[in-house]
């Protein structure tokens, strides 16, 4: 059978993590590249107030991928434990109750989303200029959400059954769509902002149709069966358990981001808006690799856990961090030392160069400890560590950054709203590393 994922308990974990993760890591930077890019078009065919609009939309995208988590984390995870159990009838029904659940929640989101557009752009911070700009994307790209979501989450569902490779050419091959059709849509045809949700929705949905193919095929060894399209009670209520942490994680994410674009525009407009817009796609591009890494090693941890090879697991999970460590230290270094290379390929306009300049260097010092964070928090998830998996997620997210953002900004104004994000990460890692390390020696003896 293709894509047999027995491997996951037997092969060389270095190795392992290589073929796992590195299909997942380079899906993962050709999808940042393509959100700077994007943000490049955007930037030189629409101009600043297109930078802030689309600045504004970070709550709404970060909603969006919040319910695609929720589906698609604790559906991949919850299959990794299953094929690791030799249970793969289980498995194939875990893959269609994915697609069925990713259905229902688009069709909703897409119906409430449209109804109160205008009012939760306002909330998420939109002035009277950038509100027009931020309305034309998300009508063009709430058409086809039910493409975002599900193309999503069959990526997750391709990586854990065993081909992660094809999961790197779905993304791949979506980025490369996109950046074709953006410059030909904003540029030849003048669509501005519609025309790069346009050549989202597109890009997705041809994509969509090369993993369609994959699990129609029945030679592959996780595939769509007859009756699994059903909700199960119990195989929904366990992928929501598990994927509860991320969706947290990213719906906390949006109260915070909102707050942050509304602080901004208080206290420096709609140019800080778009300066926060510049600076956090730039830190993306890490994060994303980071997180390739995460979903790269969380089927190996999955998997093991499962059939009990703790030390196997134990493994992925140093090695994880590690690199994890060495890719956000790199996004700090060039954050530190070339922002206003970073910020020249966004912009010309000198006002927001000096903001998002002066912006990158505070919110960048403790990015070098992302690394550690994040890779924590996948292993509990993968693990099935919901609980604990959850409080990490809101410890960064929610409850120590949101009195920062409350209160820094009141005594250094702009300054203190960059200002809260490394210190809220700074206290996060610390308490996060305490809990790996307490719960890391619990498991342990488990192998003793």
């Amino acid at each position: 059978m293709r894509n047999n994922p027995k491997i996951l308990g037997t092969e060389r974990i270095s190795r392992l993590l290589i073929r796992y993760a590195l299909p997942s890591i380079v899906a993962s930077v050709v999808m940042s590249v393509f959100n700077i890019v994007d943000s490049i078009f955007i930037g030189h065919g629409v101009g600043t107030l297109g930078l802030s609009g689309l600045a504004i939309l970070l709550p709404f995208m970060n909603m969006m991928v919040a319910f695609a988590t929720l589906v698609a984390v604790g559906g991949a995870n919850l299959m990794s434990i299953r094929l690791g159990q030799k249970d793969y009838e289980g498995a194939n029904t875990i893959l269609g109750n994915v697609v069925t659940l990713s259905i229902i929640y688009a069709v909703v989101l897409n119906i409430v989303c449209y109804i109160f557009l205008d009012k939760i752009l306002i909330f998420s911070g939109a002035s009277a200029q950038t509100l027009p700009y931020a309305r034309d994307f998300m009508q063009v790209f709430l058409a086809g959400v039910i493409f975002t979501q599900l193309f999503f989450n069959l990526n997750s569902m391709l990586r854990s059954s065993g081909a992660p490779h094809k999961a790197m050419i779905a993304t791949i091959g979506m980025v490369v769509i996109i950046v074709i059709l953006n410059p030909i849509f904003i540029f030849k045809l003048n669509m501005g902002m519609r025309g790069s949700a346009l050549a989202t929705v597109l890009s997705q949905a041809i994509m969509l149709f090369y993993q369609l193919h994959h699990f129609l095929n029945k030679k592959n060894f996780i595939h769509f069966q007859k009756g699994t399209f059903r909700l199960r009670r119990n195989v929904v209520t366990r992928i929501i358990s598990i994927g509860l942490s991320p969706f947290l994680m990213n719906l906390t994410a949006c109260i915070v981001i909102i707050i942050i674009t509304n602080s901004l525009t208080k206290y420096g407009g709609d140019m800080a808006v778009g300066a926060f817009g510049i600076i956090n796609r730039f830190l993306f591009f890490f994060v994303m690799i980071i997180i390739g890494l995460m979903q790269g090693m969380q089927p190996i941890v999955g998997y093991n856990y499962g059939a009990k090879l703790y030390d196997r697991a134990f493994k992925v999970l140093k090695l994880s961090i590690l690199f994890g460590t060495c890719i956000s230290t790199t996004g700090f270094l060039l954050g530190e030392f070339i922002p206003n290379v970073i910020t020249s390929m966004f912009t010309t306009d000198k006002e927001l160069t000096e903001i998002s300049i002066s912006g990158m260097r505070i919110m960048m010092m403790a990015v070098p400890l992302l690394g550690a964070q994040i890779i924590s928090t996948g292993f509990f998830q993968s693990i099935g560590y919901v609980k604990t998996a959850i409080f990490l997620s809101l410890l960064r997210q929610l409850i120590l950054i949101i009195p920062a953002l409350l209160v820094f900004p009141l005594f250094f104004g702009v300054n203190g709203i960059w200002m809260s994000i490394p210190i809220s990460d700074s206290l996060a890692t610390v308490i996060s590393m305490t809990l790996l390390i307490y719960n890391y020696r619990q498991l342990k003896k488990l192998t003793n």
